[in-house]
């Protein structure tokens, strides 16, 4: 389905809602400056914290790369997909089919490039970028966990994807060593398979605490780097 939104040339949301399984979920995409549907648009989806969670749909804009793209709007030339998980107590991955059902739905109405989808999370949804991009490696272009917590063994699933890990070291509510270990399993399988070094970045902040997003999202290079990055046609597991 064709987008029917005009271009403007600030960036804006406009506000959705899924109709599924007999419930209305609410959520909202943010169109970049010059939105054109008939072009294909490099597209993020962003999984929020655990204080953004409810059923409202606005408020997974308010924390993390929502503000950023308010106030600069020219720097971030993407579509921004945010679903919303409604209870704090509940983790992404048992939701993981509605987000993915929400990212189907804005990709056909806003003439989103499949080759260039990347997953960016932070806090819980650092986990569930984390846990998204284990489960479904074949769909990212690229993945950014802030603050994300997870197994070990979960790198050597995303090893074949370019990760932007982000992390404080003075982290007290997600312990930093979580990154740490996820990311050396990814820097390890990645040597095993002969995968250049440079599909891994990771940021560790020293004096951060729980909100590292901030200065992750004032990284000028984080969407220059995310521009450059596309799916590959298949990316089996290691």
């Amino acid at each position: 389905m064709a987008s029917t939104v005009s271009p403007d040339p600030t960036g804006h949301y406009v506000q959705r809602t899924l109709r599924w399984k007999g419930a209305s979920h609410p959520y909202c995409v943010w169109l970049p400056p010059g939105f054109d549907p008939n072009r294909a648009w490099p597209a993020i989806l962003f999984l929020h914290g655990a204080g953004e969670c409810g059923s409202d749909g606005v408020k997974p804009t308010r924390v993390g790369i929502g503000p950023t793209l308010e106030a600069h709007p020219e720097a971030w030339p993407f579509v921004v997909v945010f679903p919303q998980k409604p209870l704090e107590d509940d983790e992404w991955w048992e939701h993981e089919e509605l987000a993915l059902k929400i990212l189907d739905t804005a990709t056909r109405e806003f003439a989103m490039d499949r080759d260039r989808i990347a997953l960016v999370g932070m806090s819980q949804g650092g986990h569930g970028a984390w846990f998204l991009g284990a489960r479904f490696p074949e769909r990212w272009s690229a993945l950014v966990p802030i603050c994300g917590y997870g197994r070990p063994r979960m790198g050597r699933r995303v090893a074949r994807i370019p990760v932007w890990a982000f992390h404080g070291l003075r982290d007290d509510i997600v312990d930093p060593a979580d990154t740490r270990r996820i990311t050396d399993d990814i820097r390890e399988t990645r040597a095993r398979l002969g995968l250049p070094a440079e599909g891994l970045r990771v940021t560790l902040y020293p004096e951060a605490n729980h909100g590292s997003w901030e200065p992750a999202f004032r990284e000028s290079e984080l969407p220059k780097w995310l521009l450059a990055q596309r799916r590959t046609p298949t990316q089996p597991k290691p």
